[in-house]
């Protein structure tokens, strides 16, 4: 759950508070008692309606399990981000599994980016094939509990995400920097393309 920018009609009031408390380090349990009220902190960057701001992920609909491993992982330093780290550092253990369960029921949004040209596609197919993207991600690139679904994923934040595991700035998945050595900025755009228009 990374945030980014957004404009800033588009936040609510309530939403906005709940994050500016979250980064100035106030302890959750003083400003929200149910995942749904803690959920809000996550809403702000991540969206209302499950569309997220720019270079944020989608979670509404993502895989329980690996939700879960993010946040913990986020909590535990494993995985590192300025705004994702204070906000996971304040919640309490047992919030991680409940606000896991509570993005994951929520349906996929739809995002409605667009199809990369054909050549794209193919070289995206290529790349994908060349390092076996399907074994953990499978047919559809829906992933299961621990493995996250790409299809359909925000564009941008695909390609930035391989590109930081290639870079070893994302290191709580060594398997993925190893894969993502092995490719080239070309290869990560064009699957960032081709999966995000899934």
């Amino acid at each position: 759950m990374l945030c980014g920018m957004r404009p800033a009609g588009t936040l609510t009031i309530k939403a906005l508070a709940v994050m500016a408390c979250a980064l100035a380090g106030v302890p959750l349990g003083v400003r929200a008692q149910s995942i749904e009220e803690k959920a809000q902190i996550c809403m702000a960057c991540h969206g209302e309606n499950g569309v997220p701001a720019e270079q944020v992920p989608v979670i509404w609909g993502q895989n329980l399990g690996y939700l879960f491993f993010q946040l913990r992982d986020f909590k535990s330093g494993a995985r590192r981000d300025e705004q994702m780290t204070p906000i996971a550092e304040a919640l309490e253990d047992g919030d991680l599994m409940a606000l896991a369960q509570y993005f994951c029921k929520k349906p996929w949004p739809r995002l409605q980016q667009p199809e990369p040209p054909p050549h794209v596609a193919a070289a995206a197919r290529q790349a994908s094939a060349s390092v076996f993207c399907t074994s953990c991600h499978y047919e559809g690139f829906k992933g299961d509990s621990a493995q996250p679904r790409l299809a359909g994923q925000a564009r941008g934040y695909l390609q930035r995400t391989m590109s930081h595991f290639r870079s070893g700035t994302r290191s709580n998945n060594p398997g993925m920097t190893g894969l993502m050595k092995s490719l080239t900025d070309d290869d990560i755009a064009a699957m960032a393309a081709w999966l995000s228009s899934m």
